[in-house]
């Protein structure tokens, strides 16, 4: 569905079921040039079991209109903006679930909205998030490279199975060509401002102090990117604020939705369902 978000049209997908703000609500945060739609599996099953979920496009990708926010916290502030769009109270129990850049976004949303975060997820998490300047360069100069690069470090085999969205797709090859219709849909140099953003965001720790909500942390074993001893000064910053924090280790790389979809859904869904939903 599409609703105003500060006089921009704002994209979530709603999982095939109406939105109502009555029900437990879930809500899925894509990464850096990425969509709502690499949520496809886990946003469905959520909205057809319990939830009314908001799987969004964040401003400037693709069906959201720009300008693409620079910060992490401008983000969290938006994904807040959203759900007030959307007739969501103040007080409503909402799980958050955020991949990579969106880790971070969810992140920053639990700490500044503490009364609107019941539970939340972070999936391929880093703190600090810190992109190299070559990667940085290649993004702004050569975004072709770039994407070319990061789906390779995305995946931990040429060719996963079993897969999502079913068997027999090659994930390398969707997530090249999901990455590429974002680039050419979005502003100049959108890849760049969501790295930029990752590699600029200094508050990981202080906001992780200020969270009061049930955390869980998904990993890949095999995450190359963002790998698990990456996510451990969150873990501790969270645990160090009395926030309960468990960790769930899949065999996957950065893209977990993909390579791990039903072991993700499995994670998520049964953190999420006895905190936020009927569970």
């Amino acid at each position: 569905m599409i609703v105003d978000v500060a006089g921009k049209a704002a994209y979530a997908y709603t999982g095939g079921r109406p939105f109502d703000p009555q029900r437990p609500i879930a809500v899925f945060v894509h990464g850096a040039q990425h969509d709502h739609s690499v949520w496809a599996l886990q946003s469905r099953y959520f909205a057809h079991h319990g939830f009314s979920v908001l799987a969004v496009d964040l401003p400037g990708h693709m069906r959201s209109a720009g300008p693409a926010l620079t910060s992490i916290g401008a983000l969290a502030d938006w994904l807040a903006a959203l759900l007030d769009a959307v007739g969501a109270a103040k007080n409503a129990r909402i799980f958050v679930a955020g991949h990579s850049m969106g880790s971070l976004v969810t992140l920053e949303f639990a700490a500044r909205h503490p009364e609107r975060a019941a539970c939340i997820a972070l999936l391929a998490t880093a703190f600090p998030m810190t992109v190299s300047p070559t990667l940085l360069d290649a993004a702004r100069e050569r975004e072709p490279e770039a994407i070319a690069l990061v789906n390779a470090w995305s995946h931990s085999t040429l060719a996963a199975k079993p897969s999502s969205p079913g068997p027999g797709a090659w994930l390398r090859g969707m997530n090249q060509r999901l990455m590429e219709r974002v680039s050419a849909r979005g502003e100049p140099q959108l890849f760049h401002t969501d790295f930029a953003a990752c590699n600029a965001y200094a508050d990981g720790l202080t906001s992780a102090a200020k969270v009061r909500c049930p955390v869980r942390l998904i990993v890949g074993q095999r995450d190359a990117m963002t790998p698990p001893r990456a996510a451990r000064a969150i873990a501790d910053a969270l645990a160090q604020g009395g926030v309960a924090v468990d960790t769930a280790t899949l065999d996957a790389g950065h893209a977990l939705m993909t390579e791990q979809p039903d072991a993700t859904l499995d994670a998520l869904y049964r953190f999420a369902a006895p905190r936020v939903g009927n569970g």
